[in-house]
């Protein structure tokens, strides 16, 4: 049995059970029933997935996945590949966007290099788990090898079970990803590549035709199969991707909730599901991202999005909220008293 096949049998749909428990708790809480709206269905929906009557997130951990593109060669993106580097190196040094909201909802943040161009070499904050420098040019050819996207599927799972995470955050670095991502929506969905293609780092019209010709002749040159999830992503994926591929899987797996930030973690995801049916009942889709392909996605992984707050940028942030609003649900279900302990009558009959 090879590594992959080992933990995807170690994924099973959680006990129905749990979550009619849940339910019937939240009934008996000093409130009106319902008042609390879709906190109580996501505290609910926490109680699922972690099998637990009374759930807590004590160490929930984002993990911010890193790797650059060989598609960026054909002029998609808005900024040089070199900044992908550089955010490795604000990330460690807690600068970025998601450092501080990791920080504001209490969530650890792990930095890992999967496939950054250049050789980062060893650093406080930074995991170093290289499978290649970057990808190459999905558009010439496929962006890895199964073997490659395999091995950055394994080092994802990997950092999960070394960090030991009772809630986990998807997030990612890689400046060409949201060619990545885009091309991957429309091998997996079969929807146009125009879309579910958007401005990524906030190119012009021009760039933004020239990515989505680049996406199409990627997808007439490798003809990914939708059924084969793990060779539509060799072909046309990224390294962090297959990363947070690896991350999805061994989440749903440990039996916590896995908080989906945007377009891109929400592709990985898409991945993980084909690979396993059963990973869907883990996912918790944070927030709806600007970009027009995360909507698609969302929609054929039948998930409801959070919060809505037209955010494009990734690294995690809209996860670390999605982290925020999973505390905020579980301390009214665990911390709120029922009418029988709080000695408040009932609804009338």
């Amino acid at each position: 049995m090879s590594s992959l096949d080992a933990l995807l049998s170690r994924i099973v749909a959680p006990d129905p059970h749990v979550a009619l428990a849940a339910h019937a708790r939240l009934e008996r809480l000093t409130k009106p029933p319902g008042s609390l709206g879709r906190l109580e269905t996501l505290a609910a929906r926490v109680a699922l997935i972690t099998g637990q009557a009374m759930p807590r997130v004590a160490a929930p951990v984002i993990f911010t996945l890193v790797g650059d593109h060989g598609v960026v060669t054909e002029g998609v993106s808005a900024y040089p590949q070199a900044v992908t580097a550089q955010m490795v190196e604000n990330f460690c040094q807690g600068g970025a966007a998601v450092n501080a909201l990791g920080r504001h909802v209490g969530a650890r943040v792990v930095v890992a290099d999967l496939g950054v161009a250049v050789d980062l070499g060893p650093r406080p904050g930074l995991e170093l788990r290289k499978i290649a420098r970057g990808t190459r040019n999905f558009a010439e050819g496929p962006a890895m090898t199964r073997e490659e996207a395999l091995a950055a599927i394994a080092a994802g799972a990997a950092l999960v079970e070394d960090a030991a995470p009772d809630c986990i955050g998807t997030g990612e670095m890689g400046i060409g990803n949201t060619t990545a991502a885009s091309a991957l929506t429309a091998a997996l969905t079969g929807a146009d590549p125009a879309a579910v293609t958007g401005r990524g780092t906030g190119v012009d019209d021009a760039a933004w035709a020239r990515k989505v010709a680049v996406i199409r002749r990627g997808l007439g040159t490798n003809r990914p199969d939708p059924r084969d999830g793990l060779g539509v992503l060799a072909a046309v994926g990224g390294l962090e991707i297959a990363g947070l591929v690896g991350v999805v899987l061994a989440g749903a797996a440990r039996r916590v909730p896995v908080v989906l930030d945007g377009f891109i973690a929400t592709a990985a995801a898409l991945v993980a599901v084909r690979l396993r049916a059963e990973v869907r009942e883990y996912l918790i889709a944070a927030h709806r991202s600007a970009e027009p392909g995360h909507g698609v996605l969302l929609e054929t992984l039948g998930l409801a999005p959070y919060l809505d707050l037209g955010m494009r940028l990734g690294e995690g942030t809209g996860a670390a909220l999605g982290i925020g609003l999973i505390r905020a649900a579980l301390a009214c279900y665990t911390d709120m008293a029922t009418f029988k302990e709080a000695g408040v009558s009932g609804r009338l009959p």
